[in-house]
């Protein structure tokens, strides 16, 4: 059951609304973080936020006006979002694009070129991109729930929102991979002889664990999310990455449905959701051409790495994961929210 803002919840609202309208003017004015190399971040919020994010989030607040159709997906970046992406893209427009069609738009397009973010669009062009977008649109965003627009977030504006969790130790991991990477990536765009900033993992691991990382902390941002699904689940469906892995296709029927375009039982009799499951697969999607050598050149193909539940286990010591596990634990107490779900239904 849904529950309406009290008033304390109301002037917090207010007092964020008039923060958000300062921030365009002082955003060169708060803490900035340059150890998390190439990225430049700025605290806002209680957040680490891209600094290019970030100076969109006024004109989002101010300009950007959702449609009841509206279905914004949100993440912690490099935590299943290109995956999510894709998914909800074909399963919100399967009509139009069937997922056997050899024209399907992820066959020729990177799922980050097709499901804009917001904060990014608006940062760009101040959202003519995303205005122009026809309904039903499938949007993207990075910040917490808690640096959301109004407009947005309350009951009544229709937008839905999806966000998708993962494992903190397997979010640091995909993190590390993706950074090193896009570090690489900027060298080689240097000029000859300059040598990327020194980043190793043993940095990398003691700046996430102090929630040092894009929109980190980690477990913060979920847990934003995670009171949100709690207080409207009729607007906010809460996935974790690991469920979708271990049975892709009922959280597919679950996330159509949310979306408000369930599966017919026609379409589940032939098959169209094992065929958005195949579309979609990391394997799939990181063998298409376009993923490759596409617009996200090289740094595509690193979205798609693994995505594996785990993985971690395989660069992360013991006692490193007991420290991640215990901060986490203790930021998260009391709020029903856990990260073990070995136990769990894959549903």
């Amino acid at each position: 059951m849904s529950m309406a803002p009290s008033s304390t919840d109301e002037h917090a609202i207010d007092e964020l609304a008039i923060a958000i309208d300062e921030l365009a003017i002082t955003i060169t004015e708060l803490p900035l973080e340059t150890r998390f190399p190439p990225f430049r971040l700025r605290q806002y919020g209680g957040f680490w936020l891209l600094e290019k994010f970030l100076q969109g989030v006024p004109a989002v607040h101010s300009v950007f006006e959702p449609r009841p159709s509206d279905v914004l997906l949100a993440s912690f970046p490099k935590r299943g979002t290109t995956w999510l992406k894709a998914l909800a893209f074909a399963t919100r427009n399967r009509a139009e694009h069937p997922p056997r069609g050899l024209d399907h738009p992820l066959r020729r397009r990177n799922p980050h070129d097709i499901v804009q973010y917001l904060e990014l669009q608006f940062a760009q062009s101040m959202g003519h991109v995303v205005a122009a977008l026809p309904s039903p649109r499938v949007l993207a965003t990075h910040p917490p729930y808690s640096l959301l627009p109004r407009r947005i977030t309350a009951e009544d504006s229709g937008c839905r929102i999806v966000y998708i969790c993962r494992d903190p130790k397997d979010a640091f991991i995909s993190s590390w991979f993706f950074t090193k990477k896009t570090v690489a990536a900027v060298a080689a765009r240097a000029q000859a002889g300059e040598e990327p900033p020194p980043y190793t993992f043993a940095e990398a691991f003691e700046l996430f664990c102090d929630g040092i990382c894009v929109s980190g902390p980690q477990w913060q941002h979920v847990l934003s999310y995670w009171e949100a699904s709690r207080r409207q689940p009729e607007k906010v469906l809460f996935l974790r990455h690991e469920k979708m892995l271990r049975n892709p296709t009922s959280n597919v029927k679950k996330l159509a449905e949310f979306m408000g375009c369930a599966f017919s039982g026609e379409e589940e009799a032939t098959g169209v959701v094992e065929d958005i499951v195949e579309l979609c697969s990391l394997e799939s999607l990181k063998n298409m051409n376009v993923n490759k050598s596409g617009s996200h050149g090289p740094l595509a193909h690193e979205s798609f790495r693994k995505g594996v539940a785990g993985d971690w286990s395989n660069h992360i010591t013991p006692a490193m994961a007991e420290r991640l596990d215990k901060i986490v634990e203790d930021a998260l107490q009391g709020s029903g929210l856990t990260f073990d779900v070995a136990a769990e239904p894959s549903a």
